[in-house]
C-alpha cells in the first residue's frame, strides 16, 4: 500500500476511533462480541426475576441457606469445569457450557409443568441454586473468550463497548419478563431463555471464525489459528493452583469478593422491600422485572457516555475504585431517605458503576494472564469466590437483621468495607499495569506476578509481513520468505 493509499485510510478510521476508539478491522469483531453477549444476557436476565421471586416463596431466610448451598456446589463444579477445559478446544468449550445450560432449562421447565406439586416445588429450590451457579459460568466463559481473544490494549479500548450489548441484553429480558411472566406463567419463561441462550453459542462460534485473534499491532506477531483454536489443556485443579500461587490472580479475587459482598447487600434490601409490596409470585416477577430493566437503562446512559473515556483516561484503578466510591453514597443516601425509590436509586447507581464502568475493567484484568489461566483461574474467582462473597453478604446483613441493627448496622459494616475495597482496587490496576508493559519473557521469570500471555507464533500469514523477533536483548524485524514457517517468540505489545 502506497503512503498515499495510508494516509487516506488513516483518515476515515479517524471518525470511528474519536467515536469508539476503534481501529481498522475491529468493528466487525466488536459487533459479533456484543450481539453474543446481548443474547446471553437476555436469556440470564429474563430468567433473573423469576429465580428471585421462586427464592422469596419460602421466605428471606431460605434464600440465604439456598444461596450458602450454591457457594458448595459452585466450589464442587470447578474442578469438574477445569477438567472439561483441559480436554476440549475453545469451540467446544463454549458449546459445551451453553448448551448444558439449555438442556437443564429444558428439564427444569418438564419438572416445574408436568410434576406432581412436591417434586415441582422442590425443583424450584433446586433451580434457584442451578442459576446462581451457571449463570456465572455463562458470563464467565463469554468473558475469558475475549480476554483470549484479543489483547490488554483492545480490551481496555472497546470491552466497554461489547459491554453495551450486554446492557441492552439484560434490559430486554426483563423487559420480556415482564410482559410474559403474567400471561405465560414463570416457568415457561425458561423455554424462551433457553432458545436465546443457543442463539449466544451460534455468535460466540462466529465470532472465532470470522475474527483473526489478536491482530499485529507494532510488528508483533499474534499467535496462529491453530494454536488459538487448539485444546487448552492443563490439570483440573490448576485454577486453584495459579490464584493461591499468584498475588495478581489473589488481588482480583480479593475485589471479585468484596464487590459480591456489596452487592448482597443491595438483593437483601431489594428482596424485603418487594416481599413487603407484593405477595403474589407472577406479581413479584413482575416488578423485580421493571426494576432490572430500568437499572441496565442507567447502565446503558453510562456505557454510551463515559465508560469507555474513564478507562482511557484515568486506567483501571481509579476505573475499578469508582464502585467502592458509589455503593458507600449509595447506601448513605437510602440510609437517610429510606425509601423504595431510594432503594431503586441505589441499585440503579450501583448496577450502573458495576455493570457499564467496573465490569469492563474488571475483565481487562485477565488479558494479561496465560491463557490456561483465562478459563480455570478465572473460572474459579467469576464462580465460587463470587458465590462465596454472596454468602459473607447474605449472612452479615441476615445477622444485623437479627440483631434490629437494620439499615444503619448495614452502613456501619459498608463503609470500612468500601475503603479496603477500593485501596484493593488501586493495587490491581497498578499490577496490570506493570504486567501489560513487561515483555513476556521478563514476565515469565518474574514469580511474584505469575506467567504473562504468551503466544507462539506459527502463521503463514506473516509471509508478507516482518515479524519481531527476540535476539538476547534486542529486538529485530525478521521478513518471513514464501513457504517458510518459524518459531519464534512474540512480544505482546504494551498498550
Amino acid at each position: 500500500m502506497s503512503r498515499t493509499e495510508m494516509s487516506t485510510a488513516s483518515r476515515r478510521s479517524r471518525p470511528w476511533q474519536a467515536m469508539f476508539n476503534l481501529r481498522r478491522g475491529e468493528g466487525g469483531q466488536v459487533l459479533i462480541a456484543a450481539l453474543c453477549l446481548f443474547f446471553v444476557l437476555t436469556a440470564l436476565m429474563l430468567l433473573r426475576p423469576a429465580r428471585d421471586a421462586l427464592g422469596l416463596e419460602h421466605g428471606i431466610e431460605s434464600v440465604r441457606s439456598l444461596i450458602a448451598v450454591t457457594a458448595v456446589v459452585t466450589l464442587a463444579m470447578n474442578p469438574l469445569f477445569g477438567w472439561v477445559v483441559g480436554r476440549l478446544k475453545r469451540s467446544q468449550v463454549i458449546g459445551a457450557t451453553y448448551g448444558f445450560l439449555a438442556l437443564s432449562l429444558l428439564g427444569f421447565w418438564g419438572l416445574m409443568t408436568f410434576a406432581p406439586g412436591g417434586v415441582a416445588a422442590v425443583s424450584r429450590r433446586v433451580f434457584y441454586v442451578w442459576f446462581n451457579v451457571f449463570n456465572l459460568f455463562a458470563t464467565m466463559v463469554f468473558w475469558a473468550l475475549l480476554a483470549d481473544h484479543f489483547t490488554s490494549d483492545q480490551g481496555k479500548r472497546f470491552f466497554a463497548l461489547v459491554s453495551v450489548g450486554g446492557t441492552l441484553g439484560a434490559i430486554f429480558g426483563p423487559w420480556l419478563t415482564s410482559v410474559l411472566a403474567p400471561s405465560l406463567g414463570t416457568s415457561s419463561l425458561l423455554l424462551v431463555a433457553s432458545g436465546v441462550l443457543l442463539l449466544g453459542m451460534l455468535a460466540a462460534w462466529l465470532l472465532q471464525w470470522v475474527a483473526p485473534g489478536r491482530a499485529i499491532e507494532d510488528g508483533v506477531a499474534p499467535p496462529s489459528r491453530s494454536d488459538e483454536r487448539g485444546r487448552i489443556g492443563g490439570s483440573a485443579w490448576a485454577g486453584i493452583r495459579s490464584v493461591l500461587g499468584s498475588p495478581y490472580l489473589c488481588g482480583v479475587a480479593g475485589y471479585v469478593l468484596l464487590t459480591a459482598v456489596m452487592v448482597t447487600f443491595v438483593y437483601f434490601t431489594r428482596l424485603q422491600m418487594v416481599e413487603a409490596i407484593a405477595d403474589d409470585l407472577d406479581m413479584r416477577t413482575a416488578i423485580l422485572g421493571k426494576i432490572d430493566m430500568w437499572t441496565h437503562v442507567a447502565v446503558l446512559m453510562l456505557q454510551l457516555t463515559l465508560a469507555s473515556r474513564i478507562i482511557k483516561r484515568f486506567g483501571l484503578g481509579l476505573t475499578l475504585a469508582l464502585l467502592p466510591v458509589t455503593t458507600a453514597l449509595g447506601f448513605l443516601g437510602l440510609a437517610t431517605y429510606g425509601s423504595f425509590l431510594g432503594l431503586v436509586l441505589l441499585e440503579a447507581g450501583t448496577r450502573a458503576v458495576q455493570r457499564g464502568i467496573a465490569q469492563p475493567a474488571r475483565e481487562a484484568l485477565f488479558t494479561v494472564v496465560d491463557r490456561e489461566d483465562k478459563y480455570k483461574a478465572k473460572a474459579l474467582i467469576d464462580t465460587f469466590v463470587y458465590r462465596a462473597g454472596d454468602v459473607v453478604g447474605a449472612q452479615t446483613e441476615g445477622a444485623l437483621s437479627r440483631l434490629g441493627m437494620a439499615m444503619g448496622g448495614l452502613v456501619g459494616a459498608v463503609l470500612p468495607l468500601a475503603l479496603g475495597w477500593m485501596a484493593l482496587a488501586l493495587w490491581v490496576g497498578r499490577a496490570q499495569a506493570r504486567r501489560s508493559a513487561r515483555p513476556s519473557a521478563d514476565t515469565a521469570s518474574d514469580g511474584s506476578c505469575g506467567q504473562h500471555d504468551r503466544s507462539i507464533l506459527r502463521s503463514p500469514h506473516a509471509v508478507s509481513r516482518g515479524v519481531r523477533v527476540s535476539s538476547g536483548s534486542r529486538m529485530i524485524d525478521t521478513p518471513q520468505p514464501p513457504g517458510k514457517r518459524f518459531d519464534v517468540q512474540a512480544r505482546e505489545s504494551a498498550p
